[in-house]
């Protein structure tokens, strides 16, 4: 019967097995980001990783960087739309603010963040990873702000602080992740992050939070 059920399995069609080996080159590439690092890891090493040849991942990634940049921005897209679903299943009210908090700290607290802050760091001496990376914190980043803005839409009154909430947040988490690295004091953070959600209360207005 088992036989049976292999033999009459439809075989993939070239652009399923496409599909495939980019989706395991892209996932061995931030795994090496983030226990290598970007100067370590090697085209070679994520090829054996994924379980493709040389010559199938240069096919698709002719150079390390276009395939460092495509992994990121994969896990980005992949992470946004995991917070997106988070934040609908939460009730309105005043407890959402929090919340949301608690879920962007568990994004930028995590692997995504390492494998990005590795190739920012590369970026740093390297003109065209720079671009590459710069335009990819950008798309991320307006992602980002037309999500803030329909969870949380502007208050009635003018408020300045709205408007530059979700960089805020951003840049307060990113210096946390650093610190991370080197001394990991959770009732540090939480200390921090507890300070963010009062914060939160001015920027986002009465209604939002």
């Amino acid at each position: 019967m088992a036989s049976s059920a292999v033999a009459t399995r439809p075989r993939r069609t070239q652009a399923e097995r496409s599909a495939l080996t980019r989706g395991q080159l892209l996932d061995a590439t931030i795994e090496c980001l983030h226990e290598l690092g970007y100067a370590r890891t090697t085209t070679t090493e994520i090829a054996e990783r994924a379980g493709v040849s040389r010559g199938a991942q240069l096919h698709h990634f002719p150079t390390k960087a276009e395939l460092v940049i495509t992994a990121v921005e994969r896990l980005f897209e992949r992470r946004h739309a995991e917070f997106v679903r988070a934040i609908a299943q939460l009730p309105a009210g005043p407890e959402r603010a929090a919340a949301a908090i608690d879920l962007l700290w568990r994004m930028v607290s995590g692997p995504t963040f390492y494998a990005w802050l590795e190739l920012a760091v590369a970026a740093r001496t390297d003109p065209e990873l720079r671009e590459s990376v710069a335009s990819l914190t950008e798309r991320f980043m307006e992602t980002v702000r037309r999500t803030f803005l329909d969870l949380f839409p502007p208050p009635a009154e003018s408020n300045p602080l709205h408007a530059v909430a979700p960089l805020f947040a951003f840049a307060l988490m990113d210096g946390l992740a650093l610190q991370k690295i080197l001394n990991d004091e959770p009732e540090h953070f939480r200390s921090v992050l507890d300070a963010l959600k009062n914060l939160a209360g001015l920027a986002l207005g009465p209604v939002a939070i």
